[in-house]
């Protein structure tokens, strides 16, 4: 029998492959089958360069563990992390929180975490997200290329949370936690951010460890061998050029307080020098994770997305598959108004994902007022290499001063709030329109700026000569202090830290002029 032929839809055309699941029940085996399918798209057809993927399926407790542990997977001791475990896990059981659906680690090979509740239609979503899209953005980004070491990190967290185990054996637990509470309270301050930070791997072998323990003990010791003297004029004079060539080595000012302290303190001991060298290479780790969460996340989110509708495309998803990963995919990119109670600021996912599906809409598809303010890749219809060029290139200051469209600026309805200490009320200063555009972007790119939201703290100056006070400047933005009671506490800690007195000064960075002084005493 012949007769003519009806063209099909287009959709169904695309959609002659078999469906790599149709149970929401998974197994290794069909997990391994559509990571297969997920790797062809993202490498093949994205463009995606990854390192080596180490996928774990672990369970609701262990996942609650890794999160309260910074995700890590070898993560040392601490009270505090238990602290996170406890509190999460009463949110958890009694529905008031979630758990994440994955964890991943910056490593090579770079080790994700699956829950094993996760249905096998969130295991793709899942794999797909974490193993391909953070994965690159890792390998790839300019911030986790200068400033970690994913060949090195595994082997140090193996190395740290020995070190640290047998440092409460030899020397007690509590002496360790009191270290350990001190370290963790300036660990934000403990980074190196104009430059590079020594690789991780050489300092996880105990034979360079001893090598380089010996040499700045020797150093070290050298520093402090001036025994405050009488005030004689001659010895006096002597004493202070010889402080200033000691301050020149010190290397002052210096805003990495945990490296000043743990190369310079006069009371620390070498394993107490080695924890804290541990804390800060940790810090140092996170360091560009705290740069980057519109766009790590942004990224990640845009390839499981596009990953997903490929694979339902080919036919390799169902539409009932399908229809559980847009819903948690909606989860993910929500963005409650401000009056909504549940808000609680701008959702990276939601503004990463939003910048990075209007790159591919400004390549392929733009208008004139796209043109004008992207002229380097509009209508290219390059799409995949404009995405790979902003994820390799820029950190989210950057990136949102860099991308950020009159077009989502209008979508998000973003202005500018005012607030002067002068008036009783805030100021719409800036609202998405003509004259207004480049200050609402500015404005938002300088809320994702680290040196604006982080408190700038020096160490400026160290009392060679008489009670070794350490001296420390807090340069203040826009007249903002410390909160007077953590800053106590803080310096407590810092000289716990250093053995000896500590001040804190707070300058005005505008006119130069002291506002506020703090310290400790020996008292």
């Amino acid at each position: 029998m012949t007769g003519s032929k009806t063209a099909a839809p287009k959709r169904q055309q695309k959609r002659r492959g078999k469906p790599l699941f149709e149970s929401s029940e998974w197994t290794f085996e069909t997990m391994q089958r559509t990571y297969d399918a997920i790797q062809e798209v993202a490498l093949e057809d994205l463009g995606l360069d990854i390192y080596p993927n180490q996928v774990e399926v672990i369970s609701a407790e262990q996942m609650l563990d890794a999160y309260a542990s910074h995700g890590l997977p070898l993560m040392y001791g601490h009270w505090s992390f238990g602290k996170r475990f406890v509190r999460e896990e009463v949110m958890y059981r009694k529905g008031y929180a979630g758990l994440a659906y994955e964890i991943v680690i910056n490593s090579n090979p770079c080790i994700s975490y699956n829950m094993e509740g996760n249905t096998m239609a969130l295991q793709a979503l899942v794999m797909a997200h974490a193993a391909f899209g953070h994965n690159h953005f890792f390998k790839n980004n300019y911030l986790f290329r200068q400033w970690t070491d994913a060949e090195g990190i595994l082997e140090y967290l193996e190395f740290a949370k020995s070190y640290i185990a047998g440092a409460e054996e030899r020397h007690g637990h509590q002496e360790v936690e009191a270290l350990l509470d001190a370290a963790h309270a300036v660990m934000d301050h403990g980074v190196f951010r104009y430059r590079r930070p020594p690789k991780l791997l050489a300092k996880a072998r105990a034979d360079r460890e001893r090598e380089r323990q010996e040499y700045e003990a020797r150093t070290f010791r050298d520093i402090w061998r001036t025994v405050p003297r009488p005030p004689d004029k001659t010895a006096l004079q002597a004493d202070e050029r010889e402080a200033a060539k000691r301050k020149d080595l010190l290397k002052l000012p210096e805003e990495n307080l945990l490296y000043f302290i743990e190369k310079n303190s006069p009371v620390l001991e070498e394993w107490q020098r080695e924890i804290l060298r541990i804390v800060r290479n940790i810090a140092q780790y996170f360091y560009p994770q705290k740069q980057t969460k519109v766009m790590n996340e942004g990224c990640a989110t845009f390839v499981h997305h596009y990953i997903v509708n490929a694979l339902y495309d080919k036919g390799l998803l169902t539409e009932g598959a399908m229809l559980e990963i847009l819903h948690n995919h909606s989860n993910v990119v929500f963005q409650p108004g401000f009056d909504d109670p549940r808000y609680n600021g701008i959702n990276p996912y939601a503004l990463g994902f939003d910048m990075m599906q209007d790159i591919r809409r400004i390549a392929t598809e733009p208008t004139e007022e796209d043109r004008e303010w992207h002229p380097e890749f509009a209508g290219s219809g390059d799409w995949r290499s404009a995405l790979r060029e902003a994820w390799a290139n820029y950190r989210d200051e950057s990136f949102i001063l860099q991308y950020l469209s009159p077009h989502l600026i209008r979508k998000w309805r973003f202005f500018v709030l005012e607030d002067r200490d002068s008036e009783p009320h805030y100021e719409v200063s800036d609202i998405h329109d003509e004259a207004g555009y480049r200050r609402v972007r500015q404005a938002l790119a300088r809320s994702y700026d680290l040196s604006a939201i982080e408190p700038d703290i020096q160490i400026v100056d160290v009392e060679l000569l008489s009670d070794r006070e350490l001296k420390l400047h807090h340069y203040m933005r826009d007249r903002v202090p410390l909160i007077g009671s953590e800053r106590d506490r803080v310096l407590h800690y810092l000289r716990q830290l250093w053995g000896y007195d500590v001040s804190l000064e707070g300058i005005d960075s505008a006119t130069g002029k002291s506002v506020y002084k703090a310290g400790t005493s020996s008292d």
